[in-house]
């Protein structure tokens, strides 16, 4: 309860393979929208972060190096998704007593609401144990500009042909990252497993389900072109381009994966068709912003995440 308002103590669990600025960019952040705790697993070790993390009162650091996962599983488990869910729910299960909601993000989302995230959480019903931050997709290469993804509906195959004529239809919802968003979860639950998208209690997936009012995931998937292809080619082979992940539409429509599209505009036309796939669907222009805002899908969020470093990390850099 602050000042007669009721409030929620929130964290989030990371699994982090990043270079030191970005991981306290995303740790700064968060500690400035009112996280009580975060939890951050170093997938690769990033000592010029770690002196300045451990420093501070409401992180903490936790090294995945070789004798971590040798004590905990008999060995590193070799897809990074599956590290990811093992240190979310250690984290739920053993280290967030303190808190009455934690959510599994990764190093490039940015929570952003229009009220403080404790008092929104906190005027969720009882009933209520699984709240999703719905995403945006960073539009690259601008400062604030973001996109919605395309809501579902007779009208959606429509939209996308108008905001992305070439590729749209080859998405889901315009997006080339995830649509599903991140779950906050009430904490004190038996028998929890998190997933990257989705929480099972006792078995059953995401119960007491609502989306949470207010709250954007701004994801910045593609922050750069040099950025977006610098990942490229791990998403493409274990990422979120990976050959196994089904396309938007079903092979019997004619849909294909996103990977055998990134793959087929490689081989026909190199780094080039992949930079026509990236101008249309992912680069910030006026043209697209103005196309995004005709269809009710434009959102400005600026994230001012130096300024937000420089407050909890002043002895950085």
């Amino acid at each position: 309860m602050q000042g007669g308002v009721r409030t929620s103590t929130w964290g989030l669990v990371s699994t982090i393979k990043a270079e030191a600025a970005d991981i306290l960019d995303f740790a700064a952040w968060h500690l400035d929208r009112g996280a009580h705790r975060l939890f951050l697993y170093l997938d690769t070790p990033c000592p010029d972060a770690v002196p300045h993390l451990k420093a501070h009162p409401k992180i903490r650091v936790i090294e995945t190096d070789r004798a971590h996962w040798q004590k905990r599983r008999g060995g590193r488990p070799q897809k990074h998704q599956v590290r990811q869910a093992l240190n979310a729910t250690r984290a739920y299960r053993r280290q967030a007593g303190d808190l009455d909601w934690l959510i599994h993000l990764d190093v490039d989302e940015f929570l952003w609401s229009e009220g403080g995230l404790a008092t929104t959480l906190a005027a969720l019903p009882d009933q209520v144990l699984c709240a999703r931050a719905r995403p945006l997709e960073a539009l690259a290469g601008g400062f604030d500009g973001f996109k919605a993804p395309i809501p579902p509906g007779p009208d959606q195959d429509r939209i996308a042909a108008r905001l992305y004529p070439r590729f749209g239809s080859y998405l889901r919802g315009g997006f080339v990252s995830h649509v599903q968003g991140k779950l906050f979860l009430r904490t004190g639950l038996s028998d929890v497993e998190l997933r990257i998208h989705n929480a099972f209690v006792g078995g059953e997936e995401n119960p007491g389900q609502q989306d949470l009012p207010g709250v954007d995931l701004c994801h910045l998937h593609a922050a750069t072109w040099a950025s977006w292809l610098e990942h490229y080619r791990y998403r493409l082979a274990k990422g979120s381009y990976r050959a196994d992940l089904k396309p938007a539409r079903s092979h019997a429509a004619g849909g294909v994966t996103l990977h055998q599209l990134l793959t087929s505009l490689e081989a026909e036309s190199g780094e080039s068709g992949l930079r026509l796939f990236f101008d249309e669907i992912c680069a910030d222009s006026p043209d697209l912003r103005a196309r995004l805002d005709a269809e009710g899908l434009f959102r400005s969020r600026a994230l001012a995440k130096m300024q937000a470093r420089q407050r909890q990390f002043p002895k950085y850099g």
